[in-house]
């Protein structure tokens, strides 16, 4: 249920509980849009949860702002000639926030609790490929796989793939998800779940003159006009997300800096190839021309946002710009001619969400489509809609899924999971995501054999005919990039959000 108060009204209570005591010298507030399931990455599935556990944990990999890949506790990799092993080398010196030393031993406790299906972890599935993990030498560790994966280190630096201290887990077991004990730089000091979570500097953090603030507090705040206020009264720092309907207010405030990062989250139209009359390239191209997703861009995301390049968003590795597809509506109409349709035809289209801002893409879609003879009725789907119409349906022939606008972010930065779970033929659904039931062999082959090679150059090769294949096949209207939108006090710097929607704070500081 809401709250009945107005957004004033909440902005002034939440003054009180901000302004006592005040700001530390050093101490930062940062303000998000939903509260913390846990503080166990590896039994977490929400974005949020695992970007804060980043103040207090590290994995072996991680990524720079730019979605590259890089090392953290790990030094350096070595992959066997038949893609089944890793030895990785670890960095030395290193201590966990309890005084336990980082080592090998400590990497094998943390990947032999996450593959053991009996702890039951969220996390099970993306790890369970890991056979055993093995200490060579203190600083030393071998991965060995049950088959060849050649994004595995890609999955290593996936935000829910840090290093939990040995010590504390023998300790506190389970509780480890209301007690972390990590690498980071900052140690976890108290969570109070619909309040707030405090981390504090830890003074024996690895690398020196980091960090430069004393404390972070992330607090959740939901109501949308409450998060804008609390950010204009000064007693946020920082928030995100921000609604695009409150970016110009924001970004008209002396003191406040708007930012529009880049990200990975990407927009399309599916058409379920094996209905009629989507069965049609003709007619899939035609929906492609018949989209100006310029001005989609500007009605529905109030400009936040970039027309799609290509089948992978620019940030995903071995991802190819293709794009955009032009705005061709006399195009469209000659297409829907040649397909058999010179009157057009009706159908369905769906949302997979129903906010507003899903609202008004289906609505403009649903204009742009009607110039070229194309009637659609539109539908937001709630959750559970979404479960049993789409994601539920047990045959192809016989899914009642049509057009269908979504999106999908690749949490591990690479080519395979942002193409295996939506264009695979393997992935229809129920198993996967592929609802536009796309299925190519050429494109099939292309997939299964880059995930069997460790050579950068063959899955370069590999995923860009792929990428060329499908964009040529149209299965989706490409429609969009967006924008990720936080604000911040001009005197915060080296704090910004991933494009993963994660954060990065490995700089942070308040002048």
């Amino acid at each position: 249920m809401k709250p009945s108060f107005a957004p004033l009204a909440a902005a002034l209570a939440l003054t009180a509980t901000f302004a006592s005591p005040a700001f530390a010298a050093k101490d930062v507030v940062a303000a998000v849009a939903s509260t913390f399931t846990t503080m166990d990455p590896y039994d977490a599935n929400d974005t949020l949860s695992q970007a804060v556990v980043k103040s207090f944990y590290q994995g072996l990999y991680g990524f720079d702002r730019d979605m590259k890949m890089v090392p953290v506790l790990a030094e350096s990799h070595e992959a066997s000639k038949d893609g089944l092993s890793y030895t990785m080398k670890l960095k030395r010196g290193i201590k966990f926030h309890d005084g336990t030393d980082f080592n090998a031993e400590a990497v094998k406790v943390t990947f032999d609790r996450v593959t053991n299906p009996d702890n039951k972890l969220k996390r099970y599935n993306l790890y369970k490929n890991i056979v055993k993990t093995e200490v060579i030498d203190p600083y030393t560790v071998r991965f060995t796989l049950k088959e060849p994966f050649s994004p595995f280190i890609n999955s290593l630096a996936h935000p829910s793939a840090v290093i939990i201290s040995p010590t504390a887990l023998q300790k506190l077991g389970k509780g480890i998800a209301q007690n972390p004990v990590g690498t980071g730089p900052f140690k976890f000091v108290e969570w109070k779940q619909s309040d707030y979570l405090k981390v504090e500097k830890f003074a024996g953090y690895w690398r020196k003159g980091y960090p430069k603030v004393d404390t972070i507090t992330w607090r959740p705040v939901v109501d949308n006009n409450t998060r804008s206020a609390i950010m204009q009264t000064g007693e946020a720092h920082f928030t995100f997300p921000v609604p695009y309907e409150q970016a110009e207010v924001l970004k008209s405030k002396p003191g406040i800096e708007l930012t529009a990062a880049p990200s990975i989250v990407h927009r399309y139209l599916s058409m379920n190839t094996q209905q009629k009359p989507f069965d049609n390239p003709k007619v899939r191209e035609a929906i492609n021309y018949a989209i100006n997703k310029e001005a989609l861009i500007k009605v529905a995301f109030s400009g936040y946002a970039i027309p799609a390049e290509g089948v992978l968003p620019k940030g995903v590795e071995y991802a190819v710009k293709l794009g955009p597809w032009p705005y061709d509506p006399a195009k469209a109409r000659e297409l829907l001619k040649e397909a058999g349709y010179p009157n057009g035809f009706e159908s369905t289209l769906w949302s997979a969400y129903n906010h507003t801002t899903a609202q008004k893409v289906i609505q403009f879609l649903q204009q742009q489509l009607g110039q070229v003879g194309i009637k659609v009725q539109v539908q937001a789907l709630e959750a559970g809609q979404r479960v049993e119409k789409v994601e539920s349906a047990q045959d192809a022939a016989t899914a009642p899924v049509r057009m269908y606008y979504v999106g999908w972010s690749s949490s591990t930065g690479e080519a395979d999971w942002a193409m295996r779970p939506l264009l695979a033929s393997e992935s229809f659904p129920p198993k996967m995501f592929n609802t536009a039931y796309y299925k190519n062999e050429a494109v099939d082959t292309d997939i299964a054999k880059a995930l069997n090679t460790t050579s950068s150059a063959e899955k370069t090769k590999l995923y860009t005919d792929a990428q060329q294949r499908i964009w040529k096949d149209a299965p989706w209207a490409f429609l969009a990039t967006e924008q990720l939108l936080s604000a911040r006090s001009k005197n915060l710097t080296g704090l910004y959000v991933m494009p993963d929607a994660s954060f990065n704070f490995d700089e942070i500081d308040l002048k």
